[in-house]
Order: C-alpha cells, then sequence, then structure tokens
C-alpha cells in the first residue's frame, strides 16, 4: 500500500478513541484514497488511513490492524488494483471478522475474486465509475451518516474525476465540537443458556422467558465485579465463522476451545476459562473493556473459514491494556492437519508472551485421531453447550458417532460420559441405565488417557451425586486436582464433593479457585451462594446469588436460591417478591409454599405444596422433604426422604447441612439416615 499524496508532518495525528472510519485502498490508487480522506475531513468525518496515521517506530502490520479495530466503518477504494492487493484482500477480512460495516466506493469495473466477492456480498456499494466527483462523496457522506437508510441497494452510477489540483491538497484540521458521524450495525447476540437443575454447579434449565427484573434483584453493593489482572493471563474469545456458508459454527467454537484448553496446560500461564470467554460471542466489545471484565491481560481472537477439505485461520493476540497487537499468524492447512495445527497455534502464543513451553505440553490429542471422528467430536461438543435436553441429546449422539469410528478417542469418551451424567442427573433420561451407560464411558476415558483430568473428575461427579460413595469420589477428584489443579470445571467437582460432606471452608476455597479462573462462571458463584448459606453466611450468600443474576439474569434456580437467602435472613416480603418471579414452576411452588408459610398464610401455603407434590412427586422428592421439614411436619418429611432415597434423587447428596432440614436434625430418624447415606451425623 502506498502512500496517500499528503504532506505526513501536516497531517493530523488521530488517537483511536475518535477515529470513525478506516480507508482501505490498493497503492496505485493512493492519489483517489488522498482526495477522498480530504473530502471526508472536511465534511467532519475523522479517518485512518496508512501511512499517514502509523506512528513512528510502530511496527506496520500491528498499526493496520488498530486501526481497523478502532474504526465504525470500512471505506474501501474497489478497483482493479485493490482486487488484486494481498493487503487490502486481508484488510476486508480482517474487517467482516470484527463485523464493521464495510462501504465500497467502486472506481472501475474489474471483476471481483470470489473471496473478495464473498466479503462484500452484504456489504453497501457506491458505483463511482460515472459522474462528478462532488457527487460520489455526497453519496458516500450519507451513507456513513445513515448507513442504515442508505443500504443496501447501489447507488446510480457516478464517475469519480480526481484532478491534480485536488491530488495535492493537504488535510485540514479536523473539527471536534461536532459530530456528523453516526453508524449502527445490528448483531444478533445468542443469549447464553442458564444452566440447568438448581443445587447443581452446572446447573438450571434454559428459558427462553425474559430476564429477571434487575430493581428487586439488583446486585448487592460491595460485591465485587472486575477481578485482578495477572500479567502472564490470557482469555480466548469464541473464534468467527467465515466459513462461505456460515455453516462452520460448531468448529470455530470447537477450535477456540481446544486452542484454550491447550494454553490452559501452561503452568506459567492464567488461562481465563470458557465460560466467562464465550460470554462476548458475537458481541462487539471493547477489548479494554473484555480485559477488564475477565482479568486478561491478553485476549486471543481470530478467524476461521473452512471449505472442502481445506481449513483457514488468522489469530492474533492483542493487550487490553493498551490494544498494542503483540503477535498474529495465519494457517492454511488440510482440515486432516487441524490438531498439529491447533498445536503450532498454541505454541505461537507462547512465545509471543516469551514462555517456554515442552512439545507434548501443547498435544491436547492424538495425533492419529481419525479427522472425521474429530468433526463428530466438534459437533458434540457444540450441541453440548446448548445445554437443553435436544442439546444434550445431539451431542451423546455425536460422541457415541465419533467413538465408533474410532474408539481409541479419548475425550470423545469423556464428552460422551459427561454428557450422560448430565442428562440421568436433570430426569433428561432413565437415571440408572443411563448412569451407568456415563460411568462405562468414563472408565473407558480413563483406559484410554489416564492422564486426564477431566474424566476423573466426571467419574468422581458421579461417585458424589449418583453412588454417594464418598470415598471413591474423594480417590478420584484427588487424582483430578493432581492433573488438572487449575480447570474451573474439575474445582468445582471437587467443591461439591466437599460441600457434600459439610466441609464448606473447603468447598468455598475450591470455589473461589474456580472463580478467580473464570470469573463469569455463573453456575460454580451459584454454587459458592448455597455454600455460604450452609456455613451461616447469609450476607455472603445474598451478595453472591445477585451477581449470578448480573451475569445471567436468566439464570433459572437464581430467583429461587436469592428468595430462599432472603427467607433465611427474616426478609420475607422482599422474598415473596423476588420467589414471585422464578420461571421454574417446581422452584416457584416451594419457594411459595416455604414462605407463604412464613407469612402466616398457611392456607396459601398448602395448595402450593399440594401442587409440588402433585407435579413433582417422582422428579423431585427432596424439594417435597425439605418444605414439609420447614413447616415442622417432620413424620412427612421423613417419609418422603426414604422415597427420595428409593428414587436416586439427584439433590440427595446435598442433604447434610441443609438449613431447610434443620428441624429434623434432633429426630432419631434422620440421624440413621445420615449414617444409612454413611455421612457424619
Amino acid at each position: 500500500m502506498g502512500p496517500p499524496p499528503t504532506d505526513p508532518s501536516a497531517a493530523m495525528q488521530i488517537p483511536n478513541a475518535y477515529i470513525h472510519v478506516f480507508i482501505s485502498y490498493a497503492s496505485r490508487d493512493a492519489a483517489v484514497a488522498g482526495a477522498l480522506v480530504e473530502a471526508l475531513e472536511r465534511h467532519g468525518v475523522q479517518c485512518w488511513i496508512a501511512p499517514r496515521d502509523v506512528k513512528a517506530g510502530a511496527q506496520y502490520a500491528d498499526a493496520i490492524i488498530r486501526g481497523i479495530s478502532s474504526a465504525k466503518l470500512i471505506v474501501l477504494v474497489l478497483s482493479e488494483g485493490a482486487i488484486g492487493s494481498s493487503h487490502v484482500s486481508r484488510e476486508i477480512e480482517r474487517a467482516s471478522s470484527k463485523k464493521r460495516p464495510i462501504i465500497a466506493l467502486r472506481i472501475d469495473a474489474a471483476p471481483l475474486t470470489p473471496a473478495l466477492e464473498y466479503f462484500l456480498s452484504e456489504s453497501q456499494w457506491i458505483e463511482a465509475q460515472t459522474g462528478s466527483m462532488e457527487a460520489a462523496y455526497a453519496k458516500l457522506i450519507n451513507a456513513i451518516r445513515d448507513p442504515v437508510r442508505t443500504a443496501p441497494r447501489n447507488d446510480p452510477a457516478v464517475r469519480l474525476e480526481v484532478s491534480d489540483s485536488t491530488a495535492g491538497a493537504v488535510h485540514p484540521k479536523l473539527r471536534s465540537n461536532w459530530i456528523l458521524f453516526a453508524a449502527g450495525t445490528v448483531f444478533v447476540v445468542a443469549a447464553l443458556a442458564a444452566l440447568l437443575v438448581n443445587k447443581f454447579w452446572i446447573s438450571g434449565h434454559v428459558v427462553q422467558e425474559k430476564p429477571v427484573a434487575t430493581t428487586s434483584l439488583a446486585p448487592a453493593a460491595g460485591v465485587p465485579a472486575q477481578p485482578t489482572i495477572s500479567e502472564n493471563s490470557v482469555a480466548v474469545l469464541p473464534f468467527t465463522d467465515m466459513s462461505e456458508k456460515k455453516d462452520q459454527e460448531y468448529f470455530a467454537d470447537g477450535l477456540s476451545e481446544e486452542i484454550l484448553n491447550l494454553l490452559a496446560g501452561i503452568p506459567t500461564l492464567s488461562v481465563i476459562g470458557r465460560t466467562s470467554s464465550f460470554q462476548f460471542k458475537g458481541k462487539n466489545d471493547d477489548l479494554r473493556a473484555i480485559g477488564a471484565k475477565l482479568g486478561a491481560a491478553y485476549v486471543l481472537e481470530g478467524s476461521v473459514r473452512r471449505s472442502a477439505d481445506r481449513v483457514r485461520v488468522i489469530a492474533q493476540l492483542v493487550g487490553t491494556h493498551d490494544g498494542v497487537h503483540r503477535w498474529s499468524n495465519s494457517y492454511d492447512r488440510p482440515f486432516g492437519d487441524v490438531l498439529r495445527l491447533q498445536g503450532e497455534l498454541a505454541a505461537g502464543v507462547a512465545r509471543a508472551l516469551e514462555i517456554t513451553v515442552r512439545t507434548d505440553t501443547l498435544q491436547s490429542h492424538n495425533a492419529s485421531i481419525n479427522p472425521e471422528a474429530y468433526d463428530l467430536y466438534l459437533h458434540g461438543l457444540h450441541a453440548h453447550d446448548r445445554y437443553n435436553r435436544e442439546g444434550f441429546e445431539a451431542a451423546a449422539n455425536h460422541f457415541q458417532q465419533a467413538l465408533d469410528l474410532d474408539p481409541s478417542f479419548a475425550a470423545a469418551a469423556v464428552g460422551l460420559g459427561r454428557t450422560l451424567a448430565v442428562q440421568a442427573e436433570f430426569g433428561f433420561a432413565p437415571v440408572v441405565e443411563t448412569y451407568e451407560r456415563a460411568r462405562r464411558s468414563l472408565e473407558t476415558a480413563i483406559r484410554l488417557d489416564p492422564k486426564s483430568g477431566e474424566a476423573h473428575a466426571w467419574l468422581g461427579r458421579l461417585h458424589t451425586a449418583y453412588d454417594w460413595d464418598w470415598a471413591a469420589a474423594d480417590a478420584e477428584l484427588k487424582e483430578a486436582l493432581r492433573l488438572s489443579p487449575r480447570v474451573p470445571t474439575v474445582l468445582a467437582c471437587a467443591a461439591r464433593l466437599s460441600e457434600a460432606l459439610g466441609h464448606w471452608d473447603e468447598a468455598i476455597r475450591l470455589l473461589d479457585s474456580a472463580i478467580a479462573r473464570d470469573p463469569l462462571f455463573a453456575g460454580a458463584l451459584n454454587v459458592l451462594s448455597g455454600v455460604y448459606a450452609r456455613a451461616g453466611r447469609l450476607a455472603e450468600a445474598e451478595a453472591t446469588e445477585r451477581r449470578v443474576l448480573e451475569i445471567s439474569p436468566t439464570y433459572a434456580s437464581a430467583p429461587s436460591n436469592l428468595a430462599l437467602v432472603l427467607l433465611a435472613r427474616g426478609r420475607r416480603d422482599e422474598a415473596l417478591k423476588v420467589i414471585q418471579q422464578s420461571t421454574e414452576p417446581d422452584d416457584r411452588a416451594q419457594g411459595l409454599a416455604l414462605i407463604y408459610y412464613a407469612l402466616g398464610r398457611k392456607a396459601d401455603s398448602d395448595a402450593q405444596l399440594a401442587t409440588l407434590t402433585r407435579e413433582h412427586a417422582n422428579d423431585d422428592a427432596f424439594e417435597i422433604v425439605e418444605t414439609h421439614a420447614y413447616r415442622g411436619e417432620i413424620d412427612e418429611a421423613l417419609r418422603w426422604l426414604d422415597r427420595a432415597y428409593a428414587q436416586k434423587d439427584s439433590n440427595l447428596y446435598l442433604v447434610k447441612g441443609d438449613r431447610l432440614l434443620e428441624k429434623l436434625e434432633s429426630d432419631p430418624r434422620y440421624k440413621a439416615f445420615l449414617r444409612k447415606m454413611k455421612l457424619p451425623e
């Protein structure tokens, strides 16, 4: 790209925060680009153009990337030279991946390449092959000011003529007291599904209803909103799917997650957990804001384009403090080399951060894995992340198909075991049959890869929630923590065992560690609130549950959990207002039964308990136990407790320390039940 015809010493250096338009052009069109910038800036539209706005001593590529990232909109001088320019192609691909609107000012009739035609398929064009220069500028300025009204039609042909005098003009001083530019882009952001089934660390039914009102559920004062930023910390944002049919989102997400896991295996690098990083999927937040929210000094972002059997990946590492581009690379490989590609990309990030790593640290899977099986595995990860009945069913099928193709694929066995365990716990599949199948899959995963911390963690989770075999759970979770001491899900699984055994301080320590690595992990915060409540730290329980709602307003079990904390704190009227906002029928019925009873409205409490019993006797007996116990109906509570045991109720492992069961604690029959569960009295 050649310089525009301006006097660099006189050109104004525009701070990134005020850039409105990035000008992309080929070097042979420098005169056109220079005249264009002069016209736009004369009308109050600020521009970024190279080399004028590349600071002395700065890396040229870094400056280009920062310019695109800071711009609100891209103007492309579209010509034969631009079509043949690799620099322009990279700029347009980068702008598209950052979801920046593009307006093409077409100055000749050269045919587009397929790649450029794809990237410009949804862009606005201004044909400038006939007519006057001023007419073209007027249309362009109108398009910049009101892109929604003027897009998507092509403008009538207007010839752009550049005179020698215009080409040699110097940029005027920019006006700063008014702004003419107003551009907007509509983004469809997929709401991160709230996790399923209350009281499970990765739980809460996904809901489609409106977010819970923030008036009564607002975060409490004193709750830390932003984590501390460590110098060697990185967040891996979900890569953008740039494939022609936009049908490779599963692959882009899976690739991002795999790279995240590789980087997380580097002991000296702090990697933000997936749950938090993926909250920014499809969003256009400023990288500095992302860094502050996640506690990350660097952000790794990129794009993926897959066609036939080839994959192209572009990645860059950016500092969140100053926006400096630290490293970037592009990879164009056969799909069969995607595992090697992931390792090379992770190694590039490590080198950029001056971290020395062993080669085996950056190998996520056996390099001989069947590529088709790996593709099915990525499909499974994507389906599992939908966190609903259909998603789990699809995930289990994909993981099973991957294993059928490649029985040595340990990660697919882990994925299958994890998915089956969740299906069983959430009541989406027959409990005994599904848990036993999950057990076989997780044991297979450990046989294939004894160093899989996740496999050991999920088997420990199964021993906790289904077997009630505390010794076996402890052994598996200790091994998981030895192998993967910094993985948030492993830490959360271990915390659940500590909670079940009444080791509140240990559970809090583990959850704090998980949240430090994954600060927007609403599921872990939800569990932490419950542990605080069991430990009698009710103010902290309330503040933490409000933090859950701040992060995830649709988190299904949070209103119920918050209402119960408020009830325990004696704020009954406030608890009633909160529980009425619950979207979960069982949580709402139980919460109303408890709160009405506390308010002296026994008839209303009876009606809600009857609803809970009628609708959920076979899938949520433990909530019925809690309600009878709170109301002082000891015999009924103990009868339902035996029924919950017979049904292998998914929440029964949390019986010890449940504040709603306090009236049972002195009863010998309850103590005998704890002994039957092999729990300390």
